[in-house]
């Protein structure tokens, strides 16, 4: 396993834990806010499928090759993207507000869009590697 493959391994184990712990505080922490629950549960929804995602692009990345490899890099980092970017501005707007920044969440939404695509067209250009 080379450093960015760990590193998605260790992020992706952190937005689990995250997406775990933001369940509990959204069922807790937000009890009186109906509206801030949802979000919270939303988001956190997302963030934990692609916190698992992460970690199949790590496995399979590790059997591709050529331009599959590279498909299935490139959707990993548009998964960061979208956990950043998407579940970050649902957080945010159910504490905070909305943010100074317009359309964040729908640009994370594009990314796992996009991150899907990726990894939906690495299969294309996947080889079996033998080891």
């Amino acid at each position: 396993m080379n450093g960015i493959d760990r590193g998605w391994i260790v992020f992706a184990a952190l937005n689990g834990a995250v997406a775990v712990a933001t369940g509990a505080y959204a069922s807790h922490g937000l009890a009186g806010d109906p509206r801030a629950q949802e979000l919270f549960r939303t988001a956190g929804q997302y963030q934990m499928w692609h916190a698992l995602a992460l970690v199949a692009v790590v496995v399979l990345a590790g059997r591709a090759d050529g331009w599959a490899r590279g498909a299935l890099r490139l959707a990993g980092w548009l998964f960061v993207a979208g956990i950043l970017l998407f579940c970050g501005t649902l957080y945010t707007l159910a504490t905070s507000g909305p943010l100074p920044v317009a359309m964040t969440a729908p640009a994370g939404g594009w990314s796992f869009m996009l991150g899907w695509l990726a990894f939906g067209a690495a299969a294309f250009g996947a080889t079996r590697r033998t080891e």
